[in-house]
Formats: structure tokens, sequence, C-alpha cells
């Protein structure tokens, strides 16, 4: 099957080279320009190994795009985590139209921080959707879905390293040969399930302390690693990372450190007791213990 591939980053490249071992002939990549520095992205460097065309636009919207969709006379197109705006003319123009990667279980948390949002509100199970690319966002029919566990200390980054990443090339490969074995799946999604959050940033990920300490935690570990859930000492932010709950309450003021012990600082919430391996104030990220040591924070502190 001839495949255009559109992405960036790790998951495209890797989905890139899984569709190549498969015995399928993408005829060209498009990604993003490269980063300040002249640093290649993974997939353009994979693709120019294996002299694949590499087409890099700041936007998918031109004229010259569609041109070169046109010209290629692809079957299908795939986007693979992909953050530009392909307009309905682009996808649209391949044989079969083109399939979207989408980390959740559509029609649940559609946008850019599906897996954020799924462990900030505790969910105990997510998954990978591929679906068929319409003029929405995370809208249009569903081609297949895996299902994957939360663990219950797993963060966002581990959750899409281990899981959600392999799990996600294995289903491109195999909504491949859905398409080629004819009739491939259209289920329309269900707008009754749906929800939109919004991209997760700074503004959502600020600690309560005076929440549930599971409340606490899951936003900790949906924030973790980006944007970094953040609280302050002495006026100044801190992200904590790399947590773990203890469900035994500590006899402490809620965000009051009760313990610091090896790498470790333990701080109260209600109802349990957070425990942050990593920190991050003005000095990067270090060992929880060490920040509180740098900062002259002891036990008896209390986060705001």
């Amino acid at each position: 099957m001839r495949i255009i591939l559109i992405g960036q980053a790790a998951f495209a490249e890797k989905t890139l080279e899984r569709l190549v071992n498969k015995g399928e002939e993408v005829v060209a990549v498009f990604c993003p320009p490269d980063a300040p520095g002249g640093k290649f992205d993974p997939i353009k460097q994979r693709a120019l190994q294996m002299n694949i065309p590499v087409h890099q636009q700041k936007s998918m919207k031109g004229p010259e795009v569609l041109e070169k969709f046109v010209a290629l006379k692809a079957d299908l197109a795939i986007l693979a985590f992909v953050t530009q705006i392909v307009p309905p003319p682009v996808f649209n123009a391949p044989r079969f139209g083109s399939i979207c990667f989408h980390p959740s279980l559509l029609p649940k948390y559609r946008g850019r921080s599906a897996i954020n949002w799924a462990l900030i509100n505790g969910e105990a199970k997510t998954g990978i959707s591929l679906f068929w690319v319409d003029e929405g966002i995370d809208t249009g029919p569903l081609l297949l879905q895996k299902e994957v566990e939360v663990g219950p200390e797993e963060t966002t980054g581990t959750i899409y390293f281990n899981k959600l990443f392999p799990v996600g090339v294995e289903a491109i490969a195999e909504a491949v040969d859905l398409i080629k074995a004819g009739n491939p799946p259209r289920i329309v999604q269900d707008e009754s399930r749906a929800n939109y959050d919004p991209p997760c940033g700074d503004e959502h990920a600020k600690i309560d302390w005076s929440k549930p300490a599971l409340t606490v935690y899951n936003l900790i570990r949906g924030c973790d690693p980006q944007p970094g859930a953040h609280t302050t000492w002495q006026g100044k932010m801190v992200r904590l990372y790399e947590c773990r709950l203890e469900k035994a309450a500590a006899t402490a003021q809620a965000g009051q450190v009760v313990a610091i012990d090896g790498e470790t600082l333990s701080i109260a919430a209600p109802g349990g007791t957070i425990i942050a391996k990593k920190a991050r104030g003005e000095g990067g990220k270090v060992a929880a213990a060490d920040f509180a040591k740098q900062a002259g924070l002891a036990v008896g502190g209390r986060f705001a």
C-alpha cells in the first residue's frame, strides 16, 4: 500500500520503521520544520536513512501541500503524533483517505492532553484509538481501539512510553491490514459520551493541598513529566515528580512536610501522605530531599 506518513518525534519514527518492515511502501514523510539549532526530528533522520522523501511544512494548509499529496497518488495517509492542522482537501486526497492515532478511548478525552486528563481524573483504564480523519477534533469514525490498564503508580510519561506507545505502533500496522482487506470499520463516535479537555498547562497543574490526598496524587502523576504539578515554598514555584501515595493520614496540616528521608519528601494531605522523589525549583530537577536542603525546607515547613 502506498502510504504518506505525517508525524513527528519517536512515535512517528517507530511507526515508519514498522510500516516499512511489514512491506508497506511509504512514499513520503511530512514533518514540521527543524527545531532551532538544526537538530533533525527522529522521523526525518530515519526517513532520510531509508531514502524516503521528507517534506517539512510550517503549515499543512498551503496549496503546495495539496499539490504534493495529489502527485504522490497515495492509497492512505497516516497521522502519527501530529500537532499541525491537516485540512480536508489534504486528508481526503489519498484513495482511502486518512487515519489518525489518538492516545485515549474515544470519544472520551478528545484533545491534545488526553493522557494527562485521564490520569488526573483517576481513570483505571485508558487506551488508544485509530479513527478516520474528518473536519472535527478527534471526532471521526473509529477504525480500531486498544485498551490498557492504568497502574496506581503510573504517570503520564510512563504509561505513554511503556504501554500506549508500543500498543499504538502495532495498532497502526493492524489498521493498515484491515484497510487492505477491504470494508474496514467506520464506527460513528457516540457524542453523548464525548468530552474535550483543554491542553494541560500550569493553570491546571497547581496543587490544592486542601483537596483529598488521592486527588492531589492523581494531579501530580497526571502532570508528570509535563507540565509538572506545582506548589509554592516561600513564594517560589516548586514542581513535584515521581510521587507515590500512602493512604495513612499524617497528623499534620495539609501541605506540611512530615518527613525527609533519603531522597524523598513526605507531605501531608487530607486522608493520606504524598511522598515525592523528585522536585524542581529554580535550580533544576533534583532529589526531593536535596531540594529541601537547598531551599531551607525542614520538617514542619508548609507548602502553599
